[in-house]
């Protein structure tokens, strides 16, 4: 036996890094209704990583005539999701476009406000799947995504322009999409 045979890595040898689960864990195990879902977003552990602020579950119903999805529930929200000021400006909108609170679904890519999230390795770790999942289990007539932030999580590479967002393809469905600042 020659004495490199037990010499330890050198320097340059990059050290294994610990892979983490995936954000949702088996997707096998994903609730499979919108209900189950809303339940799941508030107590499912992998999808946290952590804050001071509560998490908080989507709302509306299923097949809504819009979905609107924003990068996180706003710093105000504690129970409802977007009970603050942006939620009241965006209740304002739909109201002057005569869009009845009950046809719409509202929806975050995360399930707390964190104010330095890394949303798009969130979405590569799996939080990606997850919105894609859960825009599938909403079944909207349309997506209005709100926010550069949240294209990430459907797949939308920042480089690209966000007009380039005109569908959701997920599952054999297309979903029309609308990227608002």
């Amino acid at each position: 036996k020659s004495d490199g045979d037990n010499a330890a890595p050198s320097a340059s040898t990059p050290a294994a890094v610990p892979s983490q689960p995936p954000i949702g864990g088996d997707p096998a195990n994903w609730p499979a209704d919108l209900e189950s879902f809303a339940a799941w977003w508030l107590a499912e552990p992998s999808l946290d990583e952590g804050g001071s602020r509560p998490r908080v579950a989507p709302r509306g119903k299923a097949r809504a005539r819009l979905m609107i999805l924003v990068p996180a529930p706003e710093a105000e929200d504690t129970e409802t999701l977007l009970s603050g000021p942006q939620g009241r400006l965006l209740e304002s909108f739909l109201a002057a476009a005569d869009v009845a609170a009950e046809e719409v679904y509202l929806a975050a890519g995360l399930p707390r406000h964190m104010a330095f999230a890394d949303i798009p390795d969130l979405a590569q770790r799996g939080l990606g799947a997850v919105t894609l999942h859960h825009i599938g289990l909403a079944a909207p007539e349309r997506v209005l995504v709100m926010g550069r932030d949240v294209l990430p999580l459907l797949g939308h590479n920042l480089a690209q322009s966000p007009v380039s967002l005109r569908k959701i393809n997920h599952e054999g469905r297309s979903i029309p999409a609308l990227q608002g600042r």
